[in-house]
């Protein structure tokens, strides 16, 4: 039996798609000469911060971009300015890593047009140690130690909507309820779409409590719960589709392979680099938090529509 052809997709808004990838090499769609750059005054005693938020947020994503340290990143940002004809002064490394510390990190998004189809997923990021192989071979100093990063995903967009970034012990799961505490409460939530190991009481019952349906494939050794809630009742359902279906079936069904494009998003995370530069938790917090405006900027500026054509 011969298998089927596979589908030949086209690319609808090539001329859009194109200038959007150009505009993405330019350095300044990152400065705002509006922007406030000088800190607010927090009509408390002491020393009044020098540089707002966003001041440092732009000098982050500059170092964040092209993996410098805080050191050549001051010098890089003051020649920027100076060739955009702006006469601002420039935080130096010191002020950048002690408020890198504290950040409160701006991520702007657009609204969908409808729902928000969330996808949520998880992957783990290297910040120091020896790999496995040298720390084998040579003796390394140290264990590899792993950050996880949690992200949630509008599907119509692909922007992101929310990140937690956690210890390599913490699991999937318990980051769920979490994440979508970050989505406003007036905010129409179609759908969750996460894969197996979100299949959890607690993940349901918090995505019941939104009132969105829950698109996660049931265990395969799954049996139906007994408690009487909303992610329960939902969670059954799902469970005698997939028997009654075939896996493979539901998964078509419910629209399960939409959730390919966080894979990808994930994957665009870790071109911004494949190890955090920082060394305290908070701190690499920040760095990972300032990677996501930088993802979203790039995705406002446009994405390719294609088609299926054959």
């Amino acid at each position: 039996m011969s298998r089927p052809t596979p589908p030949t997709y086209e690319t609808r808004n090539w001329p859009e798609y194109n200038q959007a990838l150009k505009r993405r090499g330019s350095l300044t769609i990152w400065f705002d000469p509006p922007m406030r750059w000088d800190g607010v005054p927090t009509g408390r005693g002491g020393r009044q911060q020098a540089y707002s938020d966003a001041a440092i947020q732009m000098c982050l994503t500059m170092k964040v971009l092209f993996g410098m340290a805080l050191r050549q990143t001051t010098g890089f940002v003051k020649s920027l300015l100076r060739l955009v004809g702006l006469d601002w002064t420039v935080p130096d490394f010191s002020t950048l890593s002690r408020r890198q510390k504290t950040l409160a990190v701006n991520i702007p998004y657009r609204g969908s047009k409808g729902p928000l189809h969330l996808l949520i997923e998880s992957t783990g990021i290297k910040v120091e140690g020896e790999g496995e192989w040298h720390a084998r071979k040579h003796g390394g100093p140290k264990r590899r130690v792993w950050r996880k990063i949690h992200l949630g995903i509008n599907e119509e967009t692909l922007e992101v909507r929310a990140v937690e970034v956690t210890g390599s012990h913490i699991g999937d799961a318990p980051m769920l309820p979490d994440l979508l505490g970050q989505l406003p409460l007036h905010e129409d939530i179609g759908s969750v779409t996460a894969d197996g190991a979100y299949d959890t009481r607690k993940c349901h019952d918090a995505i019941a409590d939104r009132g969105a349906q829950a698109v996660i494939p049931p265990r395969k050794n799954a049996n139906p719960w007994k408690t009487i809630t909303a992610g329960a009742m939902a969670r059954n359902e799902a469970l005698r589709a997939s028997r009654y279906l075939g896996r493979a079936l539901w998964r078509r069904w419910s629209k399960y392979h939409r959730r390919s494009r966080i894979e990808t998003k994930m994957h665009c995370v870790k071109l911004l680099g494949q190890r955090l530069m920082a060394r305290d938790f908070d701190r690499q917090v920040a760095e990972i938090q300032v990677r996501i405006p930088v993802l979203n900027g790039y995705t406002a500026l446009g994405i390719p529509v294609t088609e299926a054509v054959g």
